[in-house]
């Protein structure tokens, strides 16, 4: 069974590594908009022994708008022996399908508003 645990953790000026950088010729105030609205409907629930957190942070720079997208994924699990270090969350890969989902809402959404990806 797939457990999800949808956070989101917002920053207006926050770096990710390991995420997608996107770039838009567009307000900074608009992207912000359309990054919340892209994410709105993630759900918030736990189940069984995955969870993932989606972080999207929306960067101002010069003439354009830097958005980078980034799931970070674990799994509750067993790897042998009985100390407490056996039995713990371990990383997993990203769910790629995820990030790509909210990169396209965002790209929908910044296009309806003659927003240009760069």
């Amino acid at each position: 069974m797939i457990a999800f645990l949808g956070l989101l953790a917002w920053s207006g000026c926050a770096s990710l590594s390991g995420g997608k950088e996107l770039f838009y010729v567009c307000s900074y105030d608009v992207v912000w908009d359309a990054a919340l609205q892209s994410v709105k409907d993630r759900p918030i629930q736990v189940q069984d022994k995955e969870r993932a957190r989606m972080t999207v942070a929306v960067k101002r720079l010069n003439d354009v708008t830097s958005v980078s997208v980034l799931e970070n994924r674990q799994r509750w699990h067993l790897k042998g022996g009985i100390s407490q270090e056996s039995t713990k969350w371990w990383p997993i890969d990203p769910s790629e399908k995820a990030e790509a989902t909210v990169e396209s809402r965002l790209n929908n959404k910044l296009k309806e508003k003659g927003c240009v990806a760069s």
